[in-house]
């Protein structure tokens, strides 16, 4: 989905396939919980330091989708180097917790997943 769309083709009045069409992608929620981690606003390398397997471009389109959506906020100054810096709105303050009950439970449920994958893929003949 590019930032400019706004909603989902299929289903634009389905307010969950809206939102998660953007928050559900691969890098969205780990940007936002690195913004949540951090002590204050952060810079864009400082961002892509925590989360060092994104692309430039992709982390720029990523903090572009989720400022469009209101979940972030961007400051740019007008200083000799200009310096730009990214922090989670109140909207998405009100993610975080979700969010980090999501994380919560995956890492509770992880192993057991893996091991039913295994099974699975054993009983397919596929391991």
């Amino acid at each position: 989905m590019t930032h400019d769309q706004v909603l989902d083709p299929m289903f634009p009045e389905c307010p969950v396939r809206n939102v998660l069409s953007r928050i559900g992608d691969k890098w969205s929620i780990l940007v936002i919980l690195t913004l949540d981690g951090a002590t204050g606003p952060m810079r864009f390398k400082e961002i892509q330091a925590v989360v060092p397997d994104i692309s430039q471009k992709m982390l720029t389109t990523t903090l572009r989708d989720l400022e469009v959506d209101g979940l972030v906020s961007r400051q740019a100054y007008a200083e000799i180097p200009p310096r730009v810096e990214y922090e989670l709105t109140e909207r998405a303050r009100t993610l975080t917790p979700l969010i980090h009950n999501l994380v919560n439970w995956a890492l509770n449920n992880l192993s057991g997943i893996v091991k039913d994958r295994r099974a699975y893929l054993e009983k397919k003949g596929k391991a």
